[in-house]
């Protein structure tokens, strides 16, 4: 997801967003662990998709715009 579309979201929307992208990123961490881990290039999409979500709310925050 573009950091374009995430901007047109409420931030409550984002934190659902972020919390479900955290939950994969758990569990992309328990397949690597376990050796099951079949894209490894998962894990560095799941990481980046977080830090997008966690500046577009951090830019929301910062701007006044707290729709929550």
């Amino acid at each position: 997801m573009k950091a374009s579309e995430l901007r047109q979201k409420k931030i409550d929307e984002l934190s659902n967003e972020l919390i479900e992208s955290l939950k994969e990123q758990f569990v992309l961490r328990m397949q690597r662990s376990a050796g099951q881990l079949n894209r490894p290039s998962e894990m560095k999409k799941v990481r980046r998709k977080i830090a997008r979500i966690k500046t577009v709310i951090n830019e929301m925050q910062s701007a006044g715009d707290r729709d929550v």
